[in-house]
């Protein structure tokens, strides 16, 4: 039986790994169609519910699959964060300890890593400079940009400085500055990470889309690879973000990124909410 849409209906789960908070839209076994003008009104944290990103959850030839949209409305193929906390979700509901779906990004594995706390494989990093994409062959490692980025792509792209000292850097003007750098056809995430310690970062975040955020999934991916990249760290780090702790593991198979989640509420749109949209 196909899925049908239910105009006066519209439920949903709020969810966050680390503050980084999404509302999530389990559609399969119904339709449901979000556009921009919808996101951005849900993403109100005064008038809607808030969120960093939306996630539809779906059937794609039989299986899970996530897709993912800014608080501005603008996709992304991926968000590592929001793709813990669905894995979680969908493991307690088949009783299981593992669960594989997948993004626009390609497929994922996730697995029950014990005392709450959720793994997912985000698959390997795009590292050449066509993939991320940039807007010119160059070297991705050391970007011509003040401070010297590194440009890693995870199903989005990500630009990461490295800094002696992370507080003092002004991450709004910063961030809305390098997000729309020409470099980035694409626009682009911006991480500010710190050397604190052996295999430890401290990284703070701008989201393409979004702004400022507590936490990314993809973000913290994409600036292991960096460190790694530029020997500051191993494969195997854990990163202080604004919102908690989380660990990234770069092997053989994939990125690995480990982390707590939580499922703060379930709700459905009232008539009149959605009477606006």
């Amino acid at each position: 039986m196909e899925p049908k849409i239910n105009h006066n209906q519209l439920h949903f789960m709020k969810m966050h790994g680390l503050g980084n908070d999404f509302v999530v839209f389990d559609a399969r076994n119904q339709v449901i169609e979000i556009n921009e003008k919808m996101a951005m009104a849900i993403a109100d944290r005064h008038c809607g519910v808030g969120f960093d990103q939306i996630a539809i959850l779906t059937n794609k030839e039989k299986s899970a699959h996530l897709k993912f949209l800014n608080s501005d409305g603008s996709s992304s193929s991926t968000c590592g964060n929001a793709t813990r906390c669905i894995a979680r979700f969908l493991m307690d509901e088949s009783n299981s300890n593992t669960v594989n779906f997948s993004t626009d990004f390609g497929n994922i594995e996730a697995i029950d890593a014990g005392g709450g706390l959720t793994s997912v494989n985000m698959g390997h990093p795009q590292i050449s400079w066509d993939q991320i994409p940039l807007a010119d062959e160059i070297d991705t490692l050391t970007l011509p940009i003040e401070g010297s980025p590194c440009a890693t792509g995870m199903g989005n792209p990500h630009c990461t400085f490295f800094v002696d000292d992370i507080e003092k850097i002004d991450l709004e003007t910063l961030g809305a500055k390098f997000e729309h750098h020409p470099l980035f056809p694409q626009r682009t995430n911006v991480q500010f990470a710190q050397l604190v310690g052996e295999n430890h970062l401290r990284m703070r975040v701008w989201e393409r889309g979004v702004g400022v955020t507590l936490a990314s999934g993809s973000s913290s991916c994409a600036t292991a690879v960096a460190a790694h990249r530029r020997g500051l760290t191993g494969k195997k780090v854990t990163i202080d973000l604004d919102g908690g702790k989380i660990e990234i593991n770069w092997t053989d198979i994939g990125i690995w990124m480990t982390g707590p989640t939580e499922h703060v509420f379930s709700g459905t749109f009232t008539p009149e909410f959605l009477a606006r949209l």
